[in-house]
Order: C-alpha cells, then structure tokens, then sequence
C-alpha cells in the first residue's frame, strides 16, 4: 500500500513530493525579497522626494520606468526561461535584483537612483513567469491555481515586512538608504540556492521550438481567445493596483503627517487583510477545475476588481471626510478585492498552452501587466502636481486613476 501510494506520488509529482515543496519554499523566499525590494521605494518614497528635491512627478517617473523596464523585459526573459532554464534564471534574475538594489541606495540624484531602479526591475522582469513555470511542472494540474496562489501570497507578505520594516529602518537606522542595504542580503543567498533546484528538461518541438521568432510566439500567444482578453483585463486591473500601492504610504505621511515609520506600519496593517486573498482566490478556482467549470476561473478576478474599484475610491472618500478607521478598512477591502484573482489568473496561463510555452504564456501577462499598469505613478504625480500636491491632491489623483481600470472587469467576463 505505501510503495503504490510512493508511486503514485511520483506519477503526480514530476520530481517527488518532498522535491516540489521545497521549490514551492524557495521560490516563495525568493518571491517575499522581490516585493520587499520592490514595495521598499514607496515607504522611503517621501523622505527620499525631500532629500533629493524631486517633484511628484518626477517621485512617479522612476516608479513608472522601474514598471516599463519589467514590462518590455518580462516576455523576452519569460521566452528565454522556456528555452534555457527555469532554476538558473531564478537564481541570476534574483542576483541582479538584489546586486542594483544595494546601488539604489547610494544614488545621490533623481539619475543615480532611476538606473539602478531600472536594473533591478530588469532582473525582477521574468522571476515570476520562471518560478510560474517551475512550479506548474513540480505539482499537478488539479493542485495548480491552490500552488500559485500560495506563491502569489509573498507579495502582499512581502510588501508589508518591507514598508512596516523599511519605515522603521529609515526612521531608525541613517534614514531612507539604510533599508535598501539590508534588503539586499537575503536575495543573494537565495538566489544563490534556486541555481541547485530540480529543473524540467527544455522542451523543443515543433510547438515550441527554438526556430520561432519573439514575434510569432507573442502572435500564437494572442491567437488563443482567454489569453488575449485575460492578458487585457489583468493588464487594466494592474494599473488600478501599480496606482495605489506606489503612493499609498506617501498619501498616509501627508494626510496624518506622521513619519515614514508610522506610515509603514500602517500600510502593513491595512495590507494584512489581503494575504488570505490570493489562497482564497486560488482555492475557489481550483474548487470550479474540480466541478468541470474551468471557464469561471477568470469570473474571480473579475469579481476582486469590482470589489477593489469601489472599495479605494469610497476610502479616498472617507481619508478627506478625516474618517480614518472607515478608509483603513475599505484599503483593507481594497487588498483583498486586488490579489483575489492572481492564482487563476496564473494557472490559467499555463492551462491553456503546453510546457513549451509556459514561461512565454506568463511573460507575456506580465508584459501587458506592467505596461499598462506602469502608467498609473507617473499619471498620479502629474496630477497631484496640478493640484498643488499635498494630501488632497493626492489622494484625488489616485481616485481618478483607479477609475480608468474599469474596463478590466469587462475584459476578465470575455476571457471566461
């Protein structure tokens, strides 16, 4: 009975069990030091904005370039991880990010701190399409969107240890630069570590052979129905999420005028909320696999959008009516409404294509995630500093640009 079961489980898990946990454990780390040194800039965002003298504007240029840089690098590295190695991309992408965040936090000048930045993003760009892609191969299909969703589940994890700590770093320990330092660390050894896990052998036939131009993958990508109206809606549903989460601690330190620290801690606070979301949203979506209703997967980011747009544009709302519990709360909504639909949105991007395709599928989600979505700081900084700055005019800028993703929910329906 235990050796059938032995086998059974090897059958299921292409490299064994115990093998498919523990780059579900890696990957995940490496997934937790890449949104702390990712979300780290918008906790040190304000203190490094006086420090340097830079406008809103110009605070939104070196996040919305750092978002480009990922988006015009995620489907050629997530094409490169199909046709290399999905391990050792892991572990090089998590050097590189790791290496210019330490740079970032030397830069002296709005230039010394946006090629750096842009580094770093170079080197997050495919990290999610090549763990997506590992861990689609480690696990089974009926346990796909429950996977992915636990990996998704680092970033509003990582996000809060890095603003709660990064806030309490700055304010403590030599100011905005210090945490970029230490952030540094963790990714170096862990990427260190992902160069020795259990990687699937390149696939190369005639459905995904080396042959084909980046083009005609990207066109054979778009040709599939779910792919291109996902790729659009989560796209829109990114520039909403890219909008609140770059300036939400900044919008915290104005409205309440408190410190880095403080805004830190509140924005983990309010974060927390969200991190049972992309489980939960994974759970449901494995939940309709399993009743042979494979098309409602995409029915739950739809839902976690609608969700996500009410509740921030009702907390701006509430933040200018000084009703600070009520727009804490509604943020809080607004986490779990944004992270609901990452899981099956992941594992419907591997459902759809065969392993040949598996990092291109995700790389170019994240192509269309961060080009669209990479517009939203800058657009916020130009209209915060139309209106003058400050809280109000801050707060009025991200309102109007969560807004503009409205479409997002239309787009999710026809991908269904």
């Amino acid at each position: 009975m235990t050796a059938k079961n032995s086998d059974g489980a090897r059958q299921e898990y292409k490299f064994g069990k115990s093998q498919a946990y523990f780059a579900l454990l890696i990957c995940c780390l490496l997934f937790l030091t890449n949104f702390m040194c990712r979300q780290l800039f918008s906790v040190v965002l304000e203190p490094m904005k006086i420090d340097l003298g830079l406008t809103d504007t110009q605070a939104g240029w070196i996040q919305s370039f750092f978002l480009l840089c990922v988006a015009f690098f995620s489907f050629p590295i997530g094409r490169m991880v199909d046709r290399w190695s999905r391990s050792k991309a892991i572990g090089l992408m998590a050097l590189i990010w790791s290496i210019f965040s330490f740079v970032t936090g030397l830069g002296r000048n709005f230039i010394q701190v946006v090629l750096p930045r842009t580094l770093v993003a170079m080197g997050e760009a495919g990290f999610s399409a090549g763990s997506t892609a590992l861990l689609s191969s480690n696990f089974p299909t009926r346990m796909r969107s429950k996977v992915l969703g636990i990996f998704n589940m680092m970033m509003p994890l990582g996000t809060i240890i890095s603003v709660v700590l990064g806030g309490y770093l700055s304010v403590n320990f030599g100011g905005w630069r210090t945490p970029f330092y230490i952030f540094a660390i963790p990714g170096l050894i862990l990427g260190v570590i992902a160069f020795f896990l259990r990687d699937y052998p390149t696939v190369n036939n005639n459905q995904g052979g080396k042959g084909n131009s980046l083009i005609k993958d990207a066109q054979k990508m778009l040709k599939i129905p779910t792919l291109k109206w996902m790729y659009l809606g989560w796209g829109m549903h990114n520039f909403m999420y890219y909008a609140v989460s770059a300036w939400m601690p900044a919008l915290f330190i104005r409205t309440l005028n408190i410190a880095e620290d403080k805004a830190g801690l509140i924005t983990g606070v309010v974060i927390a909320a969200s991190v049972i979301s992309a489980p939960l949203g994974g759970f449901i979506a494995d939940s309709w696999h399993k009743g042979n209703h494979q098309s409602r997967k995409l029915l739950v980011p739809l839902a976690g959008n609608i969700i996500s747009i009410v509740a921030v544009c009702l907390s701006i709302a509430a933040l200018n009516l000084k009703l600070f519990v009520p727009a804490f709360i509604l943020l809080g909504i607004w986490g779990i409404g944004s992270l609901l639909g990452v899981g099956p949105v992941n594992a419907v991007s591997q459902d759809v294509v065969t392993p040949a395709y598996r990092g291109t599928s995700w790389g170019l989600a994240m192509f269309f995630m961060y080009l669209i979505g990479a517009w939203s700081p800058v657009l916020i900084g130009m209209i915060s500093d139309i209106l003058g700055g400050g809280a109000s005019g801050l707060g009025i800028a991200i309102a109007v640009a969560s807004i503009i993703s409205v479409p997002a929910a239309y787009f999710c329906w026809l991908a269904s």
